[in-house]
């Protein structure tokens, strides 16, 4: 039933829990941007802002529900440590329950509220009918978009991130076909993406499903585990409400990024939809890095062995570091042939390009804060994640983009220099958390040798 990742090499366990990781969030990723590839291959710049807006204000939604659903993987991590497989079993059913509920709601609320959120994204006249139909067809899949976050949330608490990624891999294959079925052969233009993202969605969450059904999962659930509880519930919301909260509000510091970008006019706001695609796909890695402390670490922590939580972060931190300045240096040189993937639009890929080439150091920093992040939340500490993210948020990045792109209204290079600014606040506020808690003694933060 579970992987148990408390023994062995923690390098190797690295390894072998974020790279099927990695490989699931690269698929799920290629969603979005195969939407935005394909659309840009058919329609113009006004489809092309539609479909990246939209993806926005779902890729936001998504993460929210991914951020809550990180206090069900520490719960089950820590479990698994602990070996107490009944409450892994509580878990898995409180989660249930708990995230039917919120799917079902936010799909209604949503639904209602798609207009508003049309207007207060500031999009352009031409973006407005294709923004709509995007988003109402994909806030009608919210509940399969949940299903699918939380089976792959409840199999790597287990320790298992393979499973998911088979799923999302079916599904994402079926997505692009899809796209091109719908905005090529039948030209729907944004609302083809819309049905290409949910129905591949649902045969991801059929798959899943039928794959727990067939006893393969080695999950074995009564109708009793299925009663909420209260303990259990308390502490994945404890876990959670501050991850998604501090998602959410990440999700929306980007999203005034793209209603500033929206007010320089359609090119700069084609750029920055195109650009924030590529981003996603590049923050592959350090996002990897995030969720295999979060799971390692708790199940480490669980077991009571501090000392390879601790190094599983470190190894961590090196992988995700290493990465950003690489592709931080490659983009420079290729950044307008990176944007030039995804329009014809000789304008567009020039801003996009500087755009590119100031945001890609983001990539560096946010590495390091995505895995003190991970290990926060891996010792029940998700607070110290919402906080640094907030302040960054407020006090840097928001500012920054606002102030840059008036001083420089004829390139977008400064605005991704801001952004970058943002994370490395992050970035001090992290440090100085750990070793603040290090210094008073806290169990989980004690530098520690011991059982690695």
């Amino acid at each position: 039933m579970t992987k148990n990742m408390t023994t062995g090499s923690v390098a190797k366990n690295i390894v072998y829990f974020s790279l099927p990781y990695f490989f699931s969030y690269f698929l799920q990723t290629l969603y979005g941007m195969a939407d935005l590839f394909i659309i840009g291959q058919f329609e113009g710049a006004a489809s092309i802002t539609a479909v990246s807006i939209g993806s926005q204000v779902m890729h936001m939604l998504t993460v929210m529900i991914v951020g809550l659903a990180m206090g069900t993987t520490v719960t089950i991590a820590q479990s698994v440590g602990a070996e107490d497989h009944r409450n892994i079993r509580t878990a898995i059913g409180t989660t249930a329950v708990l995230f039917f509920g919120v799917s079902l709601v936010l799909a209604v609320v949503l639904v209602a509220l798609r207009g508003g959120i049309t207007s207060a994204m500031e999009t352009p006249i031409e973006a407005v009918p294709g923004t709509q139909s995007y988003l109402l067809i994909c806030f009608l899949g919210i509940p399969l978009i949940t299903a699918y976050n939380i089976i792959a949330s409840i199999f790597r608490g287990l320790g298992d991130a393979k499973s998911p990624m088979y799923f999302v891999a079916v599904a994402c294959l079926c997505n692009i076909a899809l796209d091109y079925l719908f905005m090529g052969a039948f030209a729907m233009g944004p609302a083809g993406a819309a049905w290409g993202t949910v129905i591949s969605q649902a045969l991801s969450v059929a798959l899943a499903l039928a794959y727990v059904k067939s006893g393969r999962a080695g999950i074995a659930l009564s109708r009793q585990d299925f009663r909420p509880d209260l303990a259990v519930l308390r502490r994945i919301l404890r876990i959670g409400v501050p991850i998604s909260l501090q998602d959410g509000f990440i999700q929306v510091a980007f999203l005034v990024i793209t209603v500033i970008a929206n007010m320089r006019g359609l090119t700069d706001a084609a750029a920055v939809g195109i650009v924030e695609k590529v981003i996603s796909f590049i923050f592959l890695v350090p996002s990897s890095m995030l969720s295999t402390v979060s799971a390692l670490g708790a199940q480490n922590i669980g077991a009571g062995k501090v000392g390879r939580a601790q190094q599983t972060l470190r190894y961590a931190l090196a992988m995700a570091v290493s990465f950003g300045i690489v592709v931080s240096i490659v983009t420079q040189y290729t950044a307008d042939g990176i944007v030039g993937l995804f329009t014809y639009d000789a304008a567009v890929i020039v801003a996009g390009g500087a755009y590119l080439q100031g945001y890609i150091f983001d990539c560096i920093f946010a590495g390091v804060h995505f895995c003190f992040s991970g290990y926060f939340c891996a010792c029940g500490r998700s607070e110290l994640s919402f906080l640094h993210n907030v302040v960054s948020i407020v006090t840097a990045r928001i500012p920054l983009v606002y102030l840059t792109s008036i001083w420089y209204p004829m390139t977008l290079f400064p605005m991704g220099l801001a952004t970058a600014t943002g994370s490395l606040v992050s970035v001090v506020i992290c440090i100085s958390a750990f070793l603040y808690l290090r210094s008073h003694g806290n169990p989980a933060f004690v530098r520690s040798d011991a059982n690695v």
